[in-house]
C-alpha cells in the first residue's frame, strides 16, 4: 500500500471540497490509487463531526465553492445582459 503525505491528503481534500474537483480527476493528476480519495474524504468527514476546527474548515470550503459558482453565474448573466443591451442600441 502506497503512503501519501498529510500535506497531499489535505491539498486533495481542499481541491475536492473548495474547488469542486472530481475524485477521478484528482486521482489521475496526482497518481493516487483508486478509492484513496474516497477514504480520505470519509475520514475527514468523520473528523469534522468531532473536531470543531475541522468542521469550520469544511464549512469554509463549502461556502467558498458556493460563492465561486454564484460569481460565475453572475458574470455569465452580466455578459448576456451587456450583449442584449448592445444589440438593442
Amino acid at each position: 500500500m502506497k503512503h501519501y503525505s498529510k500535506e497531499l491528503k489535505a491539498k486533495v481534500i481542499r481541491l475536492h471540497l473548495q474547488e469542486g474537483r472530481s475524485q477521478k480527476s484528482l486521482e489521475e493528476e496526482y497518481n493516487i490509487g483508486r478509492g484513496a480519495i474516497y477514504h480520505w474524504l470519509k475520514s475527514y468527514n468523520k473528523e469534522c463531526q468531532t473536531n470543531p476546527e475541522k468542521a469550520t474548515e469544511k464549512q469554509d470550503y463549502t461556502d467558498y465553492l458556493v460563492l465561486k459558482k454564484e460569481i460565475e453565474e453572475l458574470r455569465k448573466e452580466n455578459a448576456f445582459l451587456k450583449k442584449r443591451r448592445h444589440s438593442s442600441l
